[in-house]
């Protein structure tokens, strides 16, 4: 297990450098999805920009992809729009370079094996690291399943963050977290994404699990889509992931509805007992 890849730039924070900083405080990070060019691609810029903002530690940035199927209705909807108003893999590396003018935040580049491939593995490495890209997480690449990608990725300096989920056997976890760094994110069900009303009543005794295998950061997604929900994972994990639910609120308010999403998250999180 690798604690973070080295750092794309000495300037920028690692992902690594986050959750220490938010650990020592006792606190979560908070780390929402945003699809690249969704609505468009001033709107996402303007997110990112909103999200980091409003406290998010970590930004997952989604390269929109024809056939997304670890994703549900709403994200898979966020997609196609962006991919028909023009969004590519180079556009969001535009829109993360951009967003580097004026933050800082890290970046993981949410995508599929698609994508790379067909803009060349080594040359996308390269660009995401250079465009200020600190992770990269591939839905569909399990741990083994492509070790020159898997080479390539930690060559170019950046953390190849892992998914865990219910399914994954006691025996595997530890091989995923030694394969990643970064972070882990565990997916909290089975199925799609998509918010939810409630959680699992199973998950404390999953994460506790996770915990005794595997030193690695743990950020819990999947569902989360309350103030509520955000601050009782917040309490298990390391880290909460949220997109489905952010989607949606930029849907019906816009990039502002966004934002102040995301805030009721952070107050929720930080909110001490």
């Amino acid at each position: 297990m690798t604690e973070s890849a080295s750092p794309p730039s000495t300037h920028l924070p690692t992902i690594a450098d986050v959750f220490r900083r938010r650990h020592e405080a006792g606190r979560a990070a908070l780390i929402p999805y945003i699809c690249a060019g969704f609505p468009d691609a001033e709107t996402s810029l303007a997110l990112l920009r909103q999200a980091a903002d409003a406290g998010a530690d970590v930004i997952e940035l989604g390269i929109p992809f024809s056939d997304p199927l670890a994703d549900g209705p709403t994200i898979q909807r966020a997609s196609f729009q962006a991919l028909e108003r023009g969004m590519t893999a180079e556009g969001a590396l535009a829109l993360l370079r951009q967003f580097r003018e004026d933050h800082d935040t890290p970046v993981v580049l949410f995508t599929y094996l698609n994508p790379i491939h067909r803009y060349g593995m080594d040359r996308f490495v390269e660009a995401a690291r250079d465009a200020g890209a600190q992770g990269l997480l591939i839905t569909d690449l399990p741990v083994g399943a492509d070790p020159e990608l898997e080479a390539a990725v930690r060559r170019g300096g950046l953390d190849l963050i892992r998914l865990l989920a219910p399914t994954t056997t006691p025996a595997r976890i530890p091989r995923v977290g030694e394969s990643g760094s970064g972070f882990l994110y565990y997916i909290s069900r089975t199925g799609v994404t998509g918010a939810r009303t409630e959680l699992r009543t199973e998950l404390a005794r999953e994460v506790e699990a996770i915990r005794e295998h595997v030193s690695l950061p743990l950020a819990v997604g999947f569902g989360i889509s309350t103030p509520e929900q955000a601050a009782l994972v917040a309490k298990l994990a390391d880290g909460v992931v949220v997109g489905s639910a952010l989607v949606e609120a930029v849907e019906t308010g816009g990039v502002e509805a966004g934002g102040a999403f995301l805030r009721s998250l952070r107050q929720a999180m930080d909110q001490r007992e």
